[in-house]
């Protein structure tokens, strides 16, 4: 097991006593941020007196708890009708909850964790499904596909390792539905799906928002947002159009603090300089570097820009076309994690939200999508097509000097006697890797399905996707001088077909994708009408896989002659990287309507995600084993037993389900540079495990100015078996620990509880409407991996909101308060960086935001 990690959860100092700041800002800040907080507090201890008070009518709402549509069954149903677990989280919440990227919602969505580096840089999880994720650098080249799929409208956007973080403005809903999707959403709905659904033109209609905000973070800088839409009728009863644009700067939280890296004997690959005499010694400009240029306050501000516009056709009654085009720019500068310990010869701990990076770090991610839409029927059956093409675009630079500690990095820093027939020589320690990537995703579905009254209902459609990634990683970690440069190898697939610089040490070039074909049906059969119903569902699939390009290494490069050189150059085009995958998921339903009000469930459902490739196959002579070409698909059971229920006159919404998941085949990341493993990541098919649960959600409108909304799940996974074995002998590998994990034990990133609770308090007071808010969240310990490589304790940790406003005709003012006790809350630890890093949420921040609304209602 890795090293444990305690406190994380634990409120610490304030930056202020740990670090300076500028005069103006110090006098400033304390007063600013404790008067808002001053403010939340008061408001969330005024909702708690309140909430005994006499009830009074909400403007516009009633007793009734508003009735929520999906459209989670690709029909637009009642949420209470559908038969899947499922949260779906309206614009208006939203708003209310003052949510603005997925980091934002992630706090409501009990059974979904995230792990990652940063904004849009992670894996989305459910129920716990998750081995840990692997290294942020090269993930679109070796990384798994994601078992959560990410879906804008009907475009799936799903990327190893870097989630589409798609900014929450002008959207009518999210939709989260766990468990597998496999028959209508195919391949990457594993675990299930997060649908961003935008808010549609409107026929006929004039109407437009604005929102502005500005907000304070307690040790860091400030932040801003606005962002304003429209909906404008063209032509009567035949073309509308819609707009919103937006543009958000979050302030940084994250202090570069000043640091001097310095070799030492203890280094794992020190033994390349065929020297240690002076090793520690004095730090010189060749052996060490300091971060002098780079200290810095709140190094990681990010910024988030963009535009969606479309247009609604009305042909007639019947038919219909929408034609969308997004655009977002999101700009995410340093990192997100903070270092417990300094990278110097004698590591101290560090600042709270402090690292020491010693060369300039950046996330630049942009993306642009275009859809179409048609609705229309043919005779009875009413007819969809759907087709966008995406486009995303990526250019990443993080500092990677700590892998100058590491077992292969001197090779590459130092030369030794032996090279040189002089004494050894280290050169500089500083390293950084460049991740440029470009995806392309073009998908096209066309279905047909039956009127919704229909006894027997059924939907049927055919799928086309083709997807790929272009991915070029370049470490730069060569600073010693005498190697001969490198570049790709003849006849290799290349995005940069050139010879690298006098740093390149190792490089992935890399172009990978599928082709997709599948057909799908689900008929409804009403047992009983309007009370019992059976569901059954299959989808056909045929993947066709490939992986073309090249990794390329320096080592054996020392004074190899006229570049490129060769000696360490893998031609994937040789390896002849094709695979086909076919076959079918399905899913069978019952659904009994005791009542109108009362519904009882049961699920089974398939899922699966395609397979992929790695750069080659790494045999290891000391555990007689070799690490796959060819990774495989792997595949998810699930049996759950599910309940939606209103009770005292649409008051109380309860639901909830009981589950049990069947996990096949696991696909598994390794990325072991100190350990037995190898150097080099790789995946695997692994293990198989079992996931228990159960979650429960409610909603309350306890008075009609009160209203709780709360939920909650609770996971137990277990390995059900262990394929670690010799590939010789068939026996159990003893030489190192397992690096699955042994029988029995869980899956990471799934913490045994998760819930939140919160209470809306909203009246009437003359002409105004003022509200008030107050929640809370918990997340239970959990850890970052599954067996022992990079396997860190992740602490339980609690946060707490509060919001505040009022209301009036078309304007809305909301304070709030996010994340109150300022917890620092271990969100994920890695050290795929080389170093402990643990990413944390945004440190307290209140608020101020204004909203206008005007036009139809």
């Amino acid at each position: 097991m890795g090293k444990q990690f305690h406190d994380s959860a634990k409120p610490r100092k304030s930056a202020a006593a740990s670090r300076s700041a500028t005069a103006n800002r110090a006098a400033m800040r304390p007063t600013l941020l404790d008067l808002a907080v001053t403010a939340c507090i008061f408001a969330a201890r005024a909702a708690g007196a309140d909430q005994s008070a006499p009830s009074t009518a909400v403007a516009g709402g009633g007793a009734e708890l508003a009735e929520v549509t999906v459209t989670a069954q690709r029909r637009t149903e009642n949420l209470q009708d559908v038969p899947i677990a499922i949260q779906a989280i309206t614009g208006e919440t939203l708003q209310q909850l003052s949510v603005e990227n997925f980091d934002d919602v992630i706090k409501y969505l009990p059974n979904v964790t995230l792990a990652g580096n940063g904004p849009g840089q992670g894996n989305i999880y459910m129920r716990g499904l998750s081995v840990g994720p692997g290294t942020i650098q090269g993930s679109g080249a070796i990384g798994d596909f994601p078992n959560v799929a990410v879906y804008l409208d009907d475009q799936s956007a799903q990327v190893p390792g870097r989630n589409l973080d798609i900014y929450a403005a002008d959207l009518e809903r999210i939709e989260v539905l766990e468990g597998p999707q496999g028959t209508l959403f195919g391949a990457g709905a594993e675990a299930g799906v997060v649908r961003y659904i935008t808010n549609k033109p409107k026929i006929n209609v004039t109407e437009g928002t604005v929102n502005a905000g500005y907000a304070i973070t307690a040790h860091g800088d400030p932040s801003s947002n606005v962002d304003a839409a429209i909906n404008l009728p063209v032509i009567a009863d035949t073309l509308a159009v819609r707009a919103v644009v937006y543009s958000d700067s979050r302030g940084g939280y994250i202090d570069n603090v000043p640091g001097t890296f310095v070799r030492q004997s203890t280094d794992g690959g020190i033994h390349y300089a065929g020297y240690v005499n002076n090793i520690p010694g004095p730090a010189t400009a060749l052996n060490s570097v300091n971060n002098n240029n780079l200290v810095a306050n709140n190094i990681n501000p990010v910024t988030y820009k963009g535009i969606r516009a479309g247009a609604l056709w009305k042909f007639n009654d019947e038919w219909n076309a929408l034609l969308v085009q997004s655009y977002q720019s999101m700009e995410a500068d340093g990192v997100f994690f903070e270092t417990p310990q300094s990278s110097g010869s004698s590591p101290q701990t560090l600042p709270d939200l402090s690292v020491q990076l010693y060369n300039p770090s950046f996330d630049k991610d942009r993306f642009e999508n275009t859809a179409l839409t048609i609705n229309g029927r043919i005779g009875a059956l009413n007819f969809v097509y759907s087709g966008a093409y995406l486009i995303r675009n990526v250019q990443q630079v993080q500092d990677y000097t700590n892998y100058a500690r590491g077992t292969y990095a001197d090779y590459y820093q130092c030369l030794s006697p032996s090279q040189t027939g002089n004494p050894g020589q280290c050169y500089s320690p500083s390293t950084t890797w460049h991740d440029t990537e470009r995806d392309v995703h073009q998908s096209h579905e066309m279905r047909l399905s039956t009127p919704d009254d229909w006894r027997m209902r059924a939907i049927a459609g055919v799928f086309w996707e083709d997807y790929v990634i272009h991915e070029q990683t370049d470490w730069l970690y060569k600073t010693a001088p005498g190697f001969t440069n490198v570049g790709p190898p003849p006849g290799a697939t290349s995005n940069n077909p050139n010879t690298r610089n006098d740093n390149e040490a190792f490089f992935d070039d890399v172009t990978r994708g599928y082709k997709q074909r599948a057909a799908f049906a689900s008929v409804d059969i009403d047992i009983v009408p309007k009370t019992l119903t059976f569901t059954a569902g299959t989808r056909y699939y045929h993947f066709d896989n490939t992986e073309v390009g090249s990794a390329v290494s320096t080592f054996g490069c020392y004074q190899a002659g006229p570049p490129p050189c060769l000696n360490g150059a893998l031609n994937l085009n040789d390896e002849g990287l094709k695979t086909s995958y076919a076959g079918f998921k399905s899913r069978a339903n019952l659904t009994w309507k005791i009542t109108p009000d009362i519904l009882l469930y049961y699920t089974w459902s398939q899922g699966f995600r395609p397979g992929g490739f790695n750069r080659s196959s790494h045999y290891s002579s000391t555990l007689n084993y070799a690490s796959p070409l060819a990774f495989e698909p792997d595949t998810l059971t699930n049996n759950e037993l599910g309940w939606k229920t209103q009770w005292f006159d649409h008051r109380l919404q309860l639901n909830g389900a009981v589950y049990q998941e069947d996990w096949k085949n696991v696909q598994t990341t390794f990325f072991d540079p100190q350990g037995g493993l190898g150097n080099l990541a790789f995946e695997t098919n692994g293990p198989d495990y079992r996931v228990r649960g159960v979650e429960v959600a409610l909603v309350a409108r306890v008075t009609d100015a009160l209203t709780l909304t709360g939920s909650s799940a609770w996971n137990s996974s277990s390995q059900t078996n262990s394929p670690y074995v010799n590939d010789v002998t068939g026996a159990p590998i003893t030489s190192i620990p397992n690096p699955y994990g042994q029988l029995g034990s869980t899956l990471a990133m799934s913490p045994p509880f998760s819930g939140n609770l919160r209470a809306r308090y909203e009246f009437e007071s003359g002409e105004y409407r003022p509200f008030l808010q107050v929640g809370g969240q918990h997340q239970a310990h959990s850890h970052s991996a599954t067996g022992y490589v990079q396997n860190y304790d992740q602490a339980a940790f609690t946060t707490y909101d509060a919001f505040a406003g009022v209301a009036k005709d078309a304007w809305t003012v909301q304070l709030y308060c996010e994340n109150l006790s300022d917890t620092r809350a271990d969100m994920f630890t890695s050290s795929s960086q080389s170093v402990k890093a643990i990413t944390v949420n945004r440190p307290r921040t209140a608020g101020l935001k204004f909203s206008y609304k005007f036009g139809d209602k």
